[in-house]
């Protein structure tokens, strides 16, 4: 039994904000935490300091031992306890309002002294499902402040690269280690190009074998998931772009090559999702003209069998007819006659059709 496969769309409550003044925290999306979760890492060529946070205040009393701040918020659904965090590293209220709307597209916003980072992670289980999360990034000068929906695992492994003694991540600032986290956000999504290219290969093969009528609608949602996908992927390449070009004193021109790595594999999973979505195409083209031919053997089929009793209906009517006077009529072989006779035509036009390789 397949499973069902489909991308988790929070349903968006915009309508909540109207009326209210610019600035106004309102999570749009859904809660997917029922606790939220504060983490910290303070890290520097000379060590690392990991950290959770119980609150704010031991955010706020927390002395700090190395030369970069990684503080990590996990879950939306306190926003008093987002506020007091980004406003203790001065996010601009509107991108604290930003965080809280998780249905906008990837961009980047230089509020001088920080610039702020959106992007959407979409992650496959096993099962194929694929789901969407929002993930902020706030750069400052010696900080890096993140804010996740969902803890899903991608940043955990620039975690593990920062608990390595000696790693090249901590013996470099803050905007390498966005650039660490942008690479990781991304990397992670050649999995879920992966997932989708293995259930495109699957539909193929059932449409080739035995094309049932809920693929058309299989094939229609996998479209659609595709294009989410490249929706989202087209602005993140551009953000990355601008995030190469920015002048700001907060990205040094030194990790632009590794931005522009970045980019690159953003380009590699834009391409692939093009060529997901033109193979969805061929597969519905196909699809439908396997459907098409199905049809038609179908109809050729009953054609045939209904052009062999043609014959047997006319001579049936003929004899059928109330007169006294026909051959046959008076003789007791008449009727075995008449169904050699039937049989004999049928018979034949069945020989013509199998020569013309309609049956």
């Amino acid at each position: 039994m397949k499973a069902k496969v489909h991308i988790h769309h929070p349903r968006k409550q915009r309508s909540r904000k109207s009326g209210l003044p610019p600035g106004t925290l309102v999570l749009i999306g859904e809660v997917k935490t029922k606790n939220p979760r504060l983490t910290l890492i303070d890290y520097g060529p000379s060590g690392l300091k990991e950290l959770e946070l119980e609150g704010i205040q031991e955010l706020r009393d927390y002395r700090r031992q190395h030369e970069t701040l990684w503080v990590n918020l996990c879950g939306l659904q306190d926003t008093e306890l987002l506020r007091e965090v980004s406003e203790f590293f001065g996010l601009h209220p509107l991108a604290i309002e930003d965080i809280l709307n998780t249905d906008q597209r990837p961009k980047l916003d230089d509020y001088v002294d920080i610039l702020y980072l959106d992007l959407h992670l979409h992650r496959a289980d096993n099962q194929g499902v694929i789901s969407t999360d929002q993930i902020s990034i706030a750069l400052g000068k010696d900080f890096v402040f993140t804010v996740q929906e969902l803890s899903t695992g991608t940043l955990e492994q620039v975690r593990q690269r920062l608990r390595t003694d000696g790693s090249a991540l901590r013996n470099h600032e803050a905007d390498f280690l966005t650039y660490s986290i942008l690479d990781a956000i991304v990397d992670s999504h050649f999995f879920v190009i992966e997932q989708l290219s293995e259930r495109c290969d699957l539909l193929e093969d059932e449409i080739l074998n035995n094309a049932q009528p809920e693929i058309q609608h299989r094939l229609h949602q996998l479209k659609r998931e595709i294009t989410q996908l490249r929706r989202n992927f087209w602005p993140l390449r551009e953000l990355l772009g601008n995030l190469q070009h920015i002048d700001s004193p907060l990205v040094n021109p030194k990790i632009h090559p590794y931005l522009r790595d970045v980019q690159d594999h953003v380009i590699h999973l834009v391409e692939s999702l093009e060529d997901l979505r033109d193979l969805i195409i061929s597969l519905q083209d196909i699809y439908l003209s396997t459907l098409s031919h199905r049809v038609n053997l179908e109809l050729r089929t009953l054609t045939v069998l209904a052009t062999t009793f043609m014959p047997a209906a006319l001579i049936a009517g003929i004899f059928g007819m109330n007169f006294k006077t026909m051959p046959w009529i008076e003789k007791p072989e008449g009727f075995i006659l008449a169904m050699g006779l039937m049989a004999t035509i049928a018979l034949i036009m069945l020989i013509a059709f199998w020569r013309r390789r309609m049956v």
